[in-house]
């Protein structure tokens, strides 16, 4: 019997969320660009994960552009009042369907309207400023001014709680000086353990961690000793690297993404796994020591 509720739970700004929730980007078409091969199937896999428990759904609306947020909003509004749907600021889609960063007060305060007219809100539970230092991942940069304008889209109602991506923990800490920052969401996975130190700091100050990327990403995680692991213990490769970021930290929130309703049920089934002590000692020798 599936129950993502047995991984327990943890704040993501004023609500309680699911450890166990969903990531959108994967329903848009092919390169996150354009509309999907097949939009039933897209929506369905929206309902499913509702249907399935999930109360933390993550999307953007340059996810397609805009495409992801509409088969959002045609799935689920009017949402179910435990929903808190995440989105994320900061970038442009180009033409040919590159990103780009989009950081100035009025892109930022576009952003902010385009997601509240796509997903149909009044207000964004949660918004991502997603730093765009280097498009690759973090990198030092003051993220001051693009932050307080954010900040004053808040302070007008239209945001709720906001977060971080792509950061630092020096961009975090002033970050908090110009806003209270509910969650970070940075690349982290079992093979890419950058963020080790700043995870286990974030958990201290009740900040939850939401691991972009969490099974590798367009690279899927491959591993010899993840899939010795999974074959003794029954399962999938996939179940078993979502189940040690669960055990990883208590402040971890999980938004694995997927197309299919199939392998959705698959990825909530990770809650279900509980990896013993020798399981886990061999999952964490796979990150090379440069990337702990």
């Amino acid at each position: 019997m599936l129950d993502i509720g047995k991984v327990g739970s943890f704040m993501l700004g004023a609500r309680c969320v699911k450890r166990l929730g969903y990531g959108a980007m994967q329903l848009a078409g092919p390169g996150i660009f354009g509309p999907p091969k097949n939009r039933e199937a897209a929506l369905a896999v929206l309902r499913e994960a509702v249907a399935c428990g999930v109360d933390h759904i993550d999307t953007s609306d340059f996810y397609g552009p805009h495409i992801t947020n509409q088969l959002i909003r045609e799935a689920l509004h009017p949402y179910p009042r435990d929903l808190v749907i995440v989105t994320k600021i900061g970038a442009r889609r180009g033409g040919d369907g590159s990103w780009n960063p989009a950081f100035s007060a009025e892109d930022l305060m576009g952003a902010v309207h385009d997601n509240l007219r796509n997903l149909r809100m009044d207000a964004l539970d949660v918004v991502n400023l997603r730093i765009m230092v280097d498009v690759h991942g973090p990198a030092e940069g003051s993220i001051e001014a693009p932050l307080a304008a954010l900040a004053e889209l808040q302070r007008q109602g239209l945001v709720r709680h906001i977060g971080l991506s792509n950061v630092t923990g020096q961009q975090i800490a002033e970050g908090g000086t110009i806003a209270k920052i509910v969650c970070v969401q940075n690349h982290y996975n079992l093979a890419y353990r950058h963020d080790d130190a700043l995870i286990d700091q974030l958990c201290a100050a009740g900040v939850a961690y939401v691991p972009f990327f969490p099974l590798g990403g367009f690279t899927p995680l491959q591993s010899t000793a993840l899939s010795d692991v999974a074959q003794e213990l029954g399962t999938t490769p996939m179940q078993t690297a979502l189940a040690w970021l669960l055990q990883r930290a208590p402040n971890m929130l999980l938004i694995p993404g997927t197309s299919s309703a199939k392998h959705l049920r698959e990825n909530l089934a990770a809650a279900n796994l509980n990896l013993p002590e020798q399981a886990v000692a061999m999952l964490n020798q796979i990150a090379p020591p440069s990337l702990h």
